[in-house]
């Protein structure tokens, strides 16, 4: 492999799973940064923002020929950033917007390798339909502690639960590393070994993605 280390700046259990499809091998050092918005700024740009963020501030203490992975998601519903649900409340509250309604879900992913002053991003937007769950199926979801490191109080795998009734987008995305995203950016690396990412998330997720071409292609889609 390209690089004597990888580091994911994350310690999500969704991106270190959907990361360890891949079979790189990677070391966990999470980043703890401000994710205070800054006034006026977007959903894309915070975003993006973050993902930067984290892979700067992990990758300055890094060893050379460390590559290191970041990422940031968010909900976004009529216009209003979603975070992580901070109590039973809260996580109730978020999941009854989002009930029968459509959003958006977007991932930004930075790539960094600092010795070489080399840092690439994407940002992956996905939407996302709710059905029309009950308040009690939500109250019971709540009691299973799944949605409370996660944006907007919910796990598109969830196989109980099962909140999404459709998607437009990337399927990864969603669930928090947009793994052909991920690629794309790896690809801009001299003398990375392709991993063919496509193929092991559509292996994993028993899924049919008919979207991956055009992202890897360069295409701002997903």
């Amino acid at each position: 492999m390209l690089w004597e280390q990888v580091w994911l700046a994350s310690n999500s259990p969704r991106r270190r799973e959907l990361l360890n499809w891949t079979g790189l091998e990677y070391e966990v050092h999470p980043a703890q940064i401000d994710e205070t918005p800054i006034k006026n700024e977007g959903p894309d740009e915070y975003v993006s923002r973050l993902a930067r963020q984290k892979a700067i501030v992990i990758g300055e203490t890094a060893p050379a020929n460390t590559l290191v992975i970041a990422a940031d998601t968010i909900v976004v519903y009529k216009g209003a950033i979603l975070g992580k649900p901070t109590d039973d409340e809260h996580a109730r509250q978020i999941l009854m917007d989002l009930q029968g309604n459509s959003h958006q879900v977007k991932t930004a992913v930075a790539v960094y390798q600092q010795d070489q002053q080399k840092l690439y991003l994407d940002l992956c937007c996905s939407t996302v339909q709710m059905r029309d769950y009950l308040k009690e199926e939500v109250d019971a979801y709540i009691a299973t502690g799944d949605p409370y490191d996660k944006a907007g109080a919910y796990a598109i795998q969830h196989k109980v639960f099962h909140p999404v009734v459709n998607f437009q987008g990337c399927y990864t995305c969603v669930m928090g590393l947009p793994l052909c995203h991920l690629e794309r950016n790896l690809r801009k690396f001299d003398s990375y070994n392709y991993l063919l990412m496509s193929d092991i998330c559509q292996k994993n997720l028993a899924y049919e993605c008919p979207i991956f071409q055009r992202v890897l292609a360069g295409e701002n889609i997903g």
